[in-house]
Order: structure tokens, then sequence, then C-alpha cells
């Protein structure tokens, strides 16, 4: 496919199927990702790729993780600003209506709510896990490298007929996955990301989530 194919149907996939996806295309993409622009080629990104046993091994940590520390541990930076302000927090509370309207979960129903958001830590059935870290040394501009380089990965998974879902609340578990990885005290958690086959039958998957028109975040000069 072509890039703003690869664009366009590049979504958040909240269900997959056990489809396992082959090594060699991971080993691949990973590595074509890394021409994604970097500051001064800084190159600041670490990935850590898990699947297979390492994988249902940590998808069984995580399974009593969350029951034992329900609201997360410490964590290294705050996913979200603490005041987020309008239109952001409008697009956010929108998402949310949006996933779980999807699902038939009413607003009023947190316990079923928290149930649901602890299938993140499960990847939602994917195949495949993937982990960016970064060195606690670096600041917001190559913050920003990780994000370039996420996106260049997501978009070469679509081009290999994959989906994924790009997961920061792995962020809130960061003493849990430092440990399982063995990451270095030099390096901390940005995020995970859920890699594999859509399930198109799940629920969570029945909607897109939308954007701000053009307007609302665009202003063009001379032109």
């Amino acid at each position: 496919m072509n890039i703003s194919e690869a664009v366009a149907s590049r979504r958040s996939v909240r269900g997959f199927l056990p489809t396992p996806v082959d090594a060699a295309v991971i080993r691949r993409v990973v590595e074509k990702a890394a021409r994604a622009p970097s500051g001064g080629n800084v190159q600041p990104w670490h990935i850590d790729v898990v699947g297979g046993a390492r994988l249902e091994e940590l998808k069984s940590i995580m399974a009593r993780r969350v029951l034992e520390a329900p609201k997360g541990e410490a964590t290294d930076y705050d996913i979200y600003p603490k005041q987020l302000p309008s239109p952001y927090r409008d697009y956010r509370f929108q998402l949310g209506e949006q996933l779980y309207g999807s699902l038939g979960i009413p607003r009023e129903d947190k316990a079923a709510r928290l149930m649901w958001f602890a299938r993140n830590f499960q990847f939602f059935g994917a195949p495949l896990a993937l982990f960016c870290t970064v060195a606690r040394t670096m600041g917001p501009p190559q913050w920003s490298d990780l994000g370039m380089y996420l996106q260049t990965l997501m978009l070469l998974l679509r081009e290999e007929g994959l989906d994924s879902c790009a997961q920061e609340c792995w962020a809130i578990y960061p003493e849990t996955i430092t440990r399982f990885l063995e990451t270095p005290a030099t390096r901390m958690l940005f995020c995970g990301m859920a890699i594999g086959h859509a399930d198109e039958g799940d629920k969570a998957n029945q909607f897109r989530a939308e954007r701000a028109e053009l307007e609302a975040f665009a202003t063009f000069h001379g032109i």
C-alpha cells in the first residue's frame, strides 16, 4: 500500500487474533523504522520485542499485578497534564465515550470499565508486544524522536498487513516492566505496543476515533 493508505488505515486496534507474527517481519520493520527523523541523528529509542513463552509469562505477571496494584506504581512521567484543558480534554472524553459505547458499557458502570481497561495489560490478545525505552538524560526534543520512530514503525506494520495499538498506559507499571525487561537504571519506560492481526469481529474495533477539522489545528500564512 502507499503511504496515504497506510496512514488512513492505521488505527488503535483493541482486539487481536491469535495469529502469530513472523519473526522475520517484525525484525525487518523494527530495523526499517530506524530511518525515522532524529535530531542530530541521536536515535534515542531502544526497542524490546516480546513474544512466545516470554510474552505469556509477562501476561501472567500482569494479570496478578493489576489486582495487587490496580492504580499502578510510581510513574516516571505524567501521561497527560494534570489539568488537561479544552479542547484536548474534550477529545479524550469523546474517545472514551465512543470506545465504551461500542462495548455497551455505560459511564456509570465504573467496575466494568476498569475490568475492560485491564485488557490493555494483556495486549488485547495480541501475539506480539513491543516496548520503547529512552535514556533518562534525554529531554523533550528527543522524546519527539520516539514518537517519530513509533509512527514510522506503525505505518510499516500496515504495509506488512499488520495492526497495532500504541499503549502509553504501560507507563503506570514502570517497576514491573523494568524488572521484566532487565532495563538498565539509566533508561526509563516510555510506552508499550500491541502488534498482530486485528479481530474485525471484536466490538472494540467497530469504531474509528474522530479527528478535529483542519481549521481547529492548522493556520496557513501567505497561502
